[in-house]
């Protein structure tokens, strides 16, 4: 039996790059290497009313939760359809609440948004899964022994918490680091221009770069030159760039927020959301404190060996698959 896949239509867009499409791209690939044929469906903000007319009826289908949010008409083609929808972040609103209500399975990528679509959506348990984004390991990085080399993944928007990190940035300025920001810069432009405004106004444009979107190859080839991972986020389902750079080794300061706890395990440490001072003295006592450096790179190295690896993602999903449509099994061998 075919499974129809249904992403959003930027998901190849190297201008936006996100740990969503990555974990989208990583899944079909691994269910088409399980031996499902899977026929993928690029979605935009208008047409999925067309696209689900076209799909026959009893088919499983496999939807990206962006493309799931955007209307309501999955509610009643759920009715005719297996549909399992894959929520890389909830809480999008209301349609998307009605759709995670009718649909055969939810796919969340952590357990705190599998007990956020519990509790605050009301979907029942039974119907709602975790898949945890698998981790590719690489070598470990060498690190300056300083650690002074700093890391922040992610668009720069409000929501990732970047006017929080220019704040502490600000607050440590009387030490020696460098910051390098990559993520897309346009989708919040009259933010970029600010933050840019405001570190020429705290003296310290200079030492912080924003490199805009990169390639995965090109991220993890910045990973090898870094020493700690900043995830200052307001709002995170799981922490993809916090396990990526826990795969390498590196440790992070990360909010306590959302999934970023669930992936980054004891490898470093977490700090109030929206608290730029705690934040702050955070950073301030890994470039002050050697010590308190080479526990948390040790921790993030024996971090590394806890982290899934993809296939464990894909078989999770497959499973799900299996029990909304169990005429079809999947299995390593192929279809059976």
């Amino acid at each position: 039996m075919t499974l129809h896949v249904l992403v959003p239509d930027g998901i190849d867009d190297p201008r936006r790059p996100s740990g969503g499409n990555l974990y989208d791209r990583r899944l079909v690939a691994g269910l088409a290497a399980r031996g499902r044929e899977v026929r993928e469906h690029r979605v935009g903000v208008v047409g999925l009313d067309r696209v689900l007319a076209g799909i026959p009826d009893g088919a499983v289908v496999l939807v990206d939760g962006l493309v799931a949010s955007t209307t309501t008409a999955l509610v009643a083609e759920a009715r005719r359809l297996r549909v399992a929808v894959l929520l890389h972040m909830p809480g999008s609103g209301p349609a998307e609440s009605s759709v995670l209500r009718s649909v055969a399975a939810v796919v969340t990528t952590s357990a705190w948004s599998r007990d956020w679509v519990v509790d605050e959506v009301g979907v029942p348990a039974d119907r709602v899964h975790v898949a945890l984004p698998g981790a590719d390991p690489g070598p470990l990085v060498a690190g300056s022994a300083a650690g002074t080399h700093l890391l922040c993944v992610g668009p720069v928007t409000p929501a990732k918490g970047y006017d929080d990190l220019l704040a502490a940035l600000a607050e440590v300025r009387d030490l020696d680091w460098t910051c390098r920001c990559v993520g897309a810069l346009d989708l919040a432009p009259a933010f970029v221009t600010a933050f840019r405004v405001a570190a020429r106004r705290q003296g310290i444009a200079d030492r912080i770069e924003l490199v805009g979107p990169l390639t995965p190859a090109a991220l993890d080839g910045l990973r090898s030159t870094s020493d700690l991972v900043l995830a200052p986020s307001h709002r995170e389902s799981y922490g993809m760039a916090l396990a990526e750079g826990v795969a390498r080794g590196l440790p992070a300061i990360a909010t306590d927020v959302g999934g970023q706890p669930e992936a980054l395990g004891e490898a470093g440490t977490l700090v109030p959301v929206g608290d730029p001072a705690a934040l702050a003295g955070a950073l301030r006592a890994w470039l002050s404190d050697a010590g308190l450096r080479a526990r948390w790179r040790a921790a993030a190295a024996g971090r590394r060996g806890q982290l899934g690896a993809w296939a464990g993602t894909v078989a999770e999903v497959a499973g799900v698959l299996n029990r909304i449509a169990p005429a079809v099994v999947l299995t390593g061998e192929g279809r059976t």
